[in-house]
């Protein structure tokens, strides 16, 4: 209930039980009706809409001045609730309709660029231009408000577990490793630069070093990088630390989040969480965040179909396929499209093979004149296929078709309706490698950060097995998502020191750079670990859609720019001259 002399109630409150009360209500004019001897006004709020009337038989002046309102206009009434002849099942108030007594419009307004409903005509660059109007739509302010009670609730749970919310500083360091900073001018320190952070990962440590035990904040972070659906430059994490931990204690407690928050949002309750390390995500589904809401896990076949004379198997270094259930009445349209999907460039496969197990039990492959029956009952049997079933199998170098057989895979099970947005498959990925070799810049790079700290039985192998060392680093997954990352930290400096040399940092380069959390780490560093999720990816996920942007209040378009307030933008010469900054004439 919102009493103020504007508004007694609100547009979405209003039911049976308060009719012949006298009212009133403040909102924006969704939309209008004139009948000639009466005329109806849906009037919006952010709670609801309720319909207003104005009878020309009883209040001519009123009627007359509410048939020249136009939508969005700003009103504030006062009337009766009385109860609506017609009822409308799909509306809140439906049962209710106010007869207005006073009107009185707060503020007029221009007729807007396009329909304020919940299917609107504004195409995506005309509404972001004006999102203050966009927010206005119920489904724009449900996804706001679905972020609201998600947040809400990450603050409920870790309050419960004992952590404490800080604040890190906003204008820190450029660090050379990762995405590209944002970076800002110094005006009092010319020529010098902060950068904006992409994580407060080095904050969190120091704060684990100063005692606080377990930290969290639900914090801004930014990316310099080039955007997709679910990339944004300024980008909202949950940000956790906790010390004194080994993995499980991380894994144990950011379940126990995820699962609160299905229970207390979605009403959906999640088990415990299966497990499965890197090596076997990749090797079964060709991807480090697979979706396992169905299977179609992968079957190698390099060792059945080699030397038998066709040349694409017997070239490849992997032969690898799927078994698609249900499918083996695709017909040759289909299957011809699904070649050309693995054959465009950003999934990058050469072709595609496919036996069919018919629903007479009998095999048919687009290899035949290679493979005789034996020889295709092994390729059933390989993947324990059943009559019905459709095998597709691609085959090349390794990494690519493993790539390659993933996207085939995701699409399949899009095209077999199996992956349905209300169903939740979450997975905790674990012992991804520590580091990966970069062939541009020939030297390793850390898998996940310069942080994270080996496995300790891998520590002996960093100087002479260094591609194999795996990282106590951990991912949660969903539905083929990546929500969460994290791992345990190094807390020894002498560690931290090697891993810097491994990753190419001269001593002088890791001083400069991160001095300041080496030197931490010889006053009392304690064992430490957190994790941190992409809270735009995890609320979009819980409304069932793939784009964050429709759940950020004033999100930038593909370009980065927000063409609402038009930036970024140039700057005056004077405020160039203030920080020292020569632009090159373009």
């Amino acid at each position: 209930m919102h009493s103020t002399y504007l508004r007694t109630t609100t547009c979405g409150d209003l039911t049976a039980a308060n009719i012949n009360q006298t009212i009133s209500l403040s909102g924006w004019v969704a939309r209008s009706r004139d009948l000639g001897g009466m005329t109806f006004i849906d009037l919006r709020d952010r709670y609801g809409i309720t319909q207003l009337v104005f009878n020309m038989e009883t209040n001519a002046p009123l009627c007359e001045i509410a048939r020249t309102i136009g939508r969005e206009f700003v009103l504030n009434i006062k009337g009766i609730v009385t109860e609506r002849s017609n009822k409308n099942p799909n509306m809140a108030t439906g049962d209710i309709e106010i007869v207005v007594s006073e009107l009185n419009i707060l503020n007029t307004s221009k007729l807007p660029p396009f329909t304020i409903e919940d299917t609107t005509d504004g195409g995506e660059e005309m509404r972001m231009k004006y999102r203050y109007l966009d927010l206005r739509r119920e489904p724009v302010r449900k996804n706001l408000q679905l972020r609201h009670k998600m947040a809400r609730e990450v603050r409920n749970f870790m309050d419960s577990m004992d952590f404490i919310e800080v604040e890190t500083p906003v204008l820190i360091k450029s660090t050379p490793e990762g995405a590209r900073d944002f970076v800002v001018p110094s005006r009092m320190n010319q020529g010098e630069f902060y950068a904006l952070p992409q994580s407060p990962q080095t904050f969190k440590q120091l704060l684990m070093v100063a005692g606080f035990d377990r930290y969290y904040q639900i914090v801004k972070c930014f990316r310099d990088e080039d955007l997709r659906a679910d990339r944004q430059p300024e980008f909202t994490q949950i940000d956790c630390e906790m010390a004194f931990v080994e993995q499980e204690d991380v894994l144990v407690v950011f379940e126990g989040l995820v699962q609160h928050l299905f229970l207390a949002v979605k009403g959906i309750t999640i088990e415990k969480m299966p497990r499965m390390t890197y090596h076997h995500a990749m090797t079964l589904y060709g991807n480090d965040k697979p979706d396992i809401r169905f299977g179609m896990q992968f079957v190698e076949l390099t060792a059945i179909t080699q030397g038998k004379g066709f040349k694409v198997f017997d070239e490849a270094e992997l032969v690898v396929g799927i078994c698609v259930s249900g499918a083996a009445d695709y017909t040759r349209k289909q299957l011809d499209e699904l070649t050309d999907f693995v054959k465009r460039p950003q999934v990058g496969a050469t072709g595609m093979i496919y036996l069919r197990h018919n629903t007479d039990g009998t095999l048919k492959s687009s290899v035949d004149k290679f493979f005789n029956e034996d020889e295709l009952n092994k390729w059933s049997a390989a993947f324990d296929s059943k009559p019905g079933d459709l095998i597709l199998v691609l085959a090349g170098t390794a990494a690519k078709t493993r790539k390659a057989l993933s996207e085939l895979r995701l699409e399949m099970g899009n095209r077999m309706n199996l992956r349905d947005k209300n169903t939740f498959a979450p997975l905790w990925v674990l012992d991804f490698p520590s580091f990966e070799w970069n062939e541009d810049s020939k030297r390793w790079h850390a898998m996940h950060h310069p942080f994270t700290s080996p496995k300790p039985e891998d520590i002996p192998q960093l100087d002479t097995e260094t591609g194999n060392v795996r990282a106590n680093a951990y991912d949660l997954v969903i539905n083929g998502v990546e929500i969460g990352g994290g791992s345990i930290r190094i807390h020894n400096k002498e560690l931290q020191a090697k891993i810097f040399k491994i990753l190419g940092f001269s001593e002088e380069d890791a001083q400069a750079q991160f001095g300041f959390l080496m030197n931490a780490f010889e006053y009392g560093a304690p064992p430490h670990g957190g994790i941190a999720f992409g809270f735009d990816r995890l609320v979009s996920l819980f409304g069932g859609s793939d784009s964050i942007r429709d759940y950020i209040a004033f999100p930038k378009n593909n370009s980065g720019r927000d063409v609402m307030i038009d930036a970024p933008s140039t700057i005056s010469e004077m405020q160039l001259k203030e920080l020292a900054i020569q632009l090159r004439d373009k």
